[in-house]
């Protein structure tokens, strides 16, 4: 008998992982890849669902069959805002739109007209009208935009739990994905929100199981329990609650920069929703207060423009140790980049109107300028989930806490908090396989 393993799936909106943990949850195997993004039915990119799916599908029946490794269960964690829609057959009857997709004007409009009257949807459901982003808002998309569809329309799946529907055939969905900015969930009376049940959406939602169920199914022969899945990022929270001493706060990097503070569940305020804060649902259904900014690929699209404007490889940032004698040429807080991906006066601080490189000696003193205003940007962020909470803990994990220069300038910056950089490698593929191996 081979090594016993649980499978995990860790969907990126970037990067497609799958791990094989033993039984003392330690990574034993690591793979990656990616796809290139399709066309929607209106030529908007988004992820080659079909492609992912046979990649799935390829490497359960690789590891099932290797006699190496006994599989006892298989889960999924994937990023949020978005939605599978399907026929009564089953079958996937929509693009699967991207939610970075433009919600068109004229139903934005006709939504915010009709149920966000004093901020009413959005402080109701914890999070700012963000179009597809709150992917409860496809259903609306598809009725007033995509009638056709709508009609055939008999069941719409979060992402986590279509991929454990491929395998197990049950429709399901589980709080971390009903509580990622959906738009859906009323968060003061636990039930799907007012607006959801006025538009007869309610019906083509799947029944709510605890985020630890598995269902055992049959694969290749052999019984292998299968999750239901979970959001990433609050998988990625799974770690720190079950190991972690004091309460603390994570900031989860990546694409996004999530600041979750499962300490503080105090309703959502006007002044947060205004500032990109919002409410996550945990694996209990407990809320958890977080704010977000698009960090990291603002970093991404910024050391591009650098690299190319200085003539640098682009990963030189990689190997940027922190200068501790580094001074900002301005006031602190003051923006010398113009962000593209960052509203910057949400949080407080006026963006450039345009970037003059030459004012940077060398790649080196440019990317300690923009690393000082991101982490500038970031701290905003992160007081807005610390809220009036007494928490000093403060863990950094993902892509940016490898970032010698992004840690060390948010440790000078921050000097009354303890700033750990997070232990769990991983850490989302490590909470999708806690949560089905409790």
């Amino acid at each position: 008998m081979g090594t016993s393993v649980i499978l995990i799936f860790d969907i990126g909106k970037t990067n497609k992982k799958f791990f094989l943990f033993d039984e003392d949850l330690k990574v034993i195997v690591n793979q990656s890849r990616s796809f290139d993004e399709i066309a929607d039915d209106d030529g908007f990119l988004s992820e080659d669902l079909n492609a992912l799916v046979n990649w799935i599908r390829t490497i359960v029946t690789r590891i099932v069959s290797n006699p190496l490794y006994d599989v006892k269960t298989i889960n999924f964690s994937t990023y949020g805002a978005s939605l599978v829609h399907l026929d009564k057959n089953g079958e996937v009857i929509a693009p699967f739109y991207n939610y970075l997709k433009p919600f068109p004007e004229e139903h934005k409009h006709s939504f915010l007209k009709k149920y966000n009257a004093e901020n009413q949807f959005s402080l109701t459901s914890a999070s700012p009208f963000m179009g597809f982003l709150n992917s409860g808002l496809q259903l609306y998309y598809l009725k007033k935009a995509k009638s056709k569809l709508f009609k055939n329309l008999y069941q719409s799946l979060h992402f986590p739990q279509y991929l454990s529907y491929l395998f197990t055939g049950k429709i399901c969905s589980e709080y971390t994905s009903l509580g990622c900015h959906t738009g859906l969930w009323d968060f003061k009376n636990d039930t799907y929100a007012q607006w959801v049940k006025e538009e007869g959406f309610e019906k083509y939602l799947a029944p709510i199981q605890a985020s630890s169920k598995v269902f055992p199914t049959s694969i290749n022969g052999k019984s292998i329990n299968i999750g239901i899945g979970v959001h990433d990022s609050s998988a990625a929270l799974i770690p720190y609650i079950q190991k972690s001493a004091e309460p603390f706060v994570l900031i989860s990097t990546g694409t996004w920069n999530i600041c979750m503070n499962p300490f503080n569940n105090e309703p959502l305020k006007n002044v947060e929703l205004q500032n990109d804060c919002l409410n996550f649902l945990g694996i209990m259904g407990d809320s958890i207060k977080a704010s977000r900014v698009f960090l990291g690929q603002e970093h991404a699209d910024q050391v591009k423009l650098l690299s190319e404007y200085f003539n640098s490889d682009k990963e030189h940032y990689k190997s940027i140790i922190y200068d501790d004698d580094f001074v900002s040429m301005n006031n602190q807080g003051q923006l010398l980049f113009k962000y593209i991906h960052l509203n910057s006066d949400r949080i407080g601080f006026k963006e450039a109107e345009s970037t003059d490189y030459s004012e940077f000696k060398n790649f080196s003193q440019a990317y300690h300028q923009l690393i000082h205003e991101l982490t500038e940007i970031q701290i905003a962020s992160l007081k807005l989930a610390l809220g009036k909470t007494q928490i000093r803990t403060v863990f950094i994990d993902g892509g940016f806490s490898g970032n010698d220069v992004f840690v060390g300038m948010l440790i000078k910056k921050l000097p009354e908090y303890d700033i750990q950089i997070g232990n769990f490698k991983n850490g989302s593929a490590l909470g999708a396989a806690m949560v089905v191996s409790t």
